[in-house]
């Protein structure tokens, strides 16, 4: 079996004013891929605009990390929202990041929802393709907006129906279920370093995703790369991104993908 091709993302811009989840500097050194918080759940248009900077420094491609407008919850709590509704909350989101991408003369590379909304649009075929049509409304006819969502869920089948480029991913520092279904907590526990190697490790080499049963599920069909998620908010989540970055480039190296 082929290794997956893979890439490190990590959601970021998560404080707000004076206060910070994690050190975005540091995490920035370990990843590819940025998802940037849009303000509904954390952010400002001050860290807002440092964490493009940031981003344009280290030559990491941002994503929008738009969210529920639940900042109380950090957005990881449910509510209902219409399709139409839900459009124009993201387009929100998304048009405030666009605004600093081009002060700093950057593209929006994709977006990827936050928290409850994300686990809501993967469930729903008319969440989702809500949430993949914004994409098509910050393209251009030379730059196309990727979604990166879950595989093998409505997400994958609203970007395929739409046209939109599809990013499969998967969390090295979450638990899924039998079912496949990725479990959101509202805190996000420790995680022992042994237990995200065996993770990453089958997942890259195997294209299995490890359950909270002891057991292993097909990451999906036709699925030949993945970017995998670090939480900033998860518990020494320097030392997580750490160690997943240098699996994947092990692996993509290995297999003879450009890094």
């Amino acid at each position: 079996m082929t290794p997956l091709k893979a890439s490190v993302n990590c959601d970021l811009g998560e404080g707000f004013s004076i206060y910070k989840i994690a050190d975005d500097e540091a995490l920035m050194k370990q990843i590819s891929l940025c998802n940037i918080a849009c303000g509904f759940h954390a952010s400002d248009f001050t860290i807002m605009n440092e964490t493009v900077k940031l981003a344009k420094d280290n030559g990491v491609l941002v994503g929008a990390h738009p969210s529920l407008p639940d900042r109380q919850g950090f957005g990881r709590r449910e509510m209902l929202m219409e399709p139409n509704e839900l459009i124009s909350c993201f387009v929100y989101q998304v048009g405030a990041l666009c605004g600093f991408l081009r002060m700093h003369g950057l593209v929006l590379n994709h977006i990827k929802p936050h928290g409850a909304i994300y686990g809501q649009t993967a469930r729903s075929a008319e969440l989702a393709r809500a949430a993949v049509s914004v994409c098509k409304i910050f393209s251009t006819s030379s730059h196309q907006v990727a979604f990166i969502g879950l595989a093998g869920t409505a997400h994958q089948a609203a970007a395929e129906e739409l046209s939109v480029r599809f990013i499969p991913e998967w969390f090295a520092d979450l638990e899924y279920n039998r079912s496949g279904q990725l479990l959101i907590t509202q805190v996000h526990t420790p995680v022992k370093h042994e237990v995200v190697h065996e993770r990453v490790k089958r997942l890259l080499e195997r294209h299995e995703i490890s359950t909270n049963e002891n057991s292993y599920l097909p990451l999906g069909q036709d699925v030949d790369e993945v970017t995998i998620c670090c939480h900033s908010d998860t518990p020494d989540s320097i030392g997580i991104a750490q160690l997943v970055k240098s699996l994947v480039d092990e692996s993509n190296q290995l297999a003879g993908y450009s890094m």
